[in-house]
């Protein structure tokens, strides 16, 4: 059972998010306002937001907005863009807050409460994740068309707690969470820019981190339907749509999830660093994917 004092912080978050918005709203021109999208910047892809038109152009770090997290990684700078993608009000969420870095999902997913009470409808989300398809190649992207949550099945869910019904219902369903035509757009988008980039549709699986994966656990991952990988997103998603937003989810994949057993000891000398996952190409896939990933976040927008 809730304490009381954790009631009250579910309770607040609302009118946390009202203080925000108002301070948002009093540094920000009148028609960016009610921003139309919101589109959460992943691990290395900051860049996202340079697709901004350049007028009107506002950015707020994190650390000036009231009740506001602060990411700790590397990769997230942590700061709101607010802005337009052609003709779209868009504001960019340049960071994300984890829940491994100690955060409650209270916290980790109060900027996607906002957007909801600022009146976003659509949230697009980008990730880095590691491939579990063996198809899959480094700097390949994929479209979520669904998603396993293992630390919500294990009792770590972004709704645990008292309903707020003002947002949603108490039992929200989830086999519609990535929506049809948002994704059918972004194919056409493919299609009109013909990137040099492989393009999949495919299931997500969210991990707490932030460990990468035993060679055990990917295999496990990819034998209950995971083609990728990753540590964000999900909470983000289910807090979106039971807040009524459509949501459009890509990763980019940085890293090919090594699934081989571990070599036995009686079977002589291995190189068991073969592989290893790594902070620093997950950057540098990232870096060199921003020119097509902003290329196709712009394209996607237009069409709303």
């Amino acid at each position: 059972m809730l304490e009381s004092s954790e009631i009250e912080v579910e309770a607040s978050l609302t009118a946390q998010a009202s203080v925000v918005i108002s301070f948002i709203r009093e540094r920000v021109p009148a028609e960016l306002h009610y921003p139309k999208v919101a589109v959460i910047c992943g691990s290395g892809l900051h860049h996202l937001a340079d697709a901004l038109n350049a007028s009107p152009r506002i950015e707020i770090p994190f650390s000036d907005l009231p009740y506001f997290p602060l990411p700790t990684v590397d990769g997230h700078i942590g700061k709101l863009v607010f802005g337009f993608f052609g003709t779209v009000p868009t504001v960019c969420m340049v960071g994300r807050i984890h829940f491994y870095e100690g955060n409650p999902f209270t916290v980790s997913v109060f900027p996607v409460r906002m957007f909801s009470v600022m009146g976003i409808s659509t949230l697009l989300v980008t990730n880095a994740a590691g491939g579990l398809n063996s198809e899959y190649k480094v700097g390949d992207l994929m479209v979520l068309n669904d998603h396993i949550n293992f630390p919500g099945l294990a009792g770590w869910h972004p709704l645990k707690g008292p309903n707020d019904s003002l947002f949603g219902p108490r039992f929200l369903a989830l086999s519609d969470a990535y929506d049809l035509e948002l994704r059918q757009k972004l194919f056409e988008s493919v299609n009109t820019l013909k990137l040099n980039r492989a393009i999949h549709e495919g299931v997500y699986a969210f991990v707490s981190g932030p460990t990468y994966e035993t060679r055990a656990e990917s295999r496990m991952l990819k034998m209950l339907g995971a083609d990728a990988v990753g540590m964000s997103t999900v909470p983000e998603i289910i807090i979106a749509r039971h807040s009524g937003m459509k949501v459009l989810a890509i990763s980019l994949i940085t890293n090919a999830v090594v699934t081989q057993p571990t070599p036995k000891a009686s079977e002589g000398a291995a190189n068991l660093s073969a592989g290893k996952a790594n902070h620093e190409e997950v950057i540098e896939a990232a870096r060199q994917a921003g020119e097509d990933m902003r290329a196709l976040v712009l394209d996607v927008i237009s069409r709303l």
